[in-house]
């Protein structure tokens, strides 16, 4: 990755209020977090950069759990990309809801700088509900699936 690249992910950041990015491919790995000082370091030949971007940290109200009573789990995104619920518009959908999934298996794909990310659950249950609308863009540690 060249460092032009990173600094337009820096200015996608500063502009959509982002706090933290993480990126892993191939054994590089780019993690870069808003209120901190600039940081480089190596780990196993994979760089890893800190950046400070000026942003301010605002998270999306949850939505109301379908069963208050009993305790709700959500699957979170690992990363900031479009959310997509199926391999392809012709491919069924990876989850729906009132379906059953254990942890490992695949509930979505969120596509990052051109590439399709598998994401797995790492935890089982079942879907109550589906918090994101497909090819919308969904940020680090929102929630994709409240799972009971």
């Amino acid at each position: 990755m060249e460092i032009k690249e990173i600094k337009a992910i820096i200015d996608l950041m500063k502009k959509n209020d982002l706090a933290v990015f993480k990126m892993e491919h191939e054994g590089f790995k780019l993690t870069l977090k808003t209120g901190g000082s600039i940081q480089v370091t190596g780990v196993a030949a994979a760089p890893v950069a800190a950046a400070s971007a000026p942003a301010q940290t605002s998270a999306a109200p949850a939505a109301p759990a379908l069963e208050p009573a009993e305790p709700s789990k959500e699957i979170l995104s690992p990363m900031v990309g479009t959310f997509y619920r199926a391999a392809s518009p012709e491919s069924p959908a990876f989850s729906e809801v009132g379906q059953t999934v254990a942890a490992g298996d695949v509930v979505c794909i969120i596509e990052a700088m051109k590439v399709m990310n598998e994401i797995k659950s790492e935890i089982g249950g079942t879907i109550v509900e589906i918090l994101v609308e497909n090819g919308k863009t969904v940020q680090f540690g929102q929630a994709l699936f409240r799972l009971k």
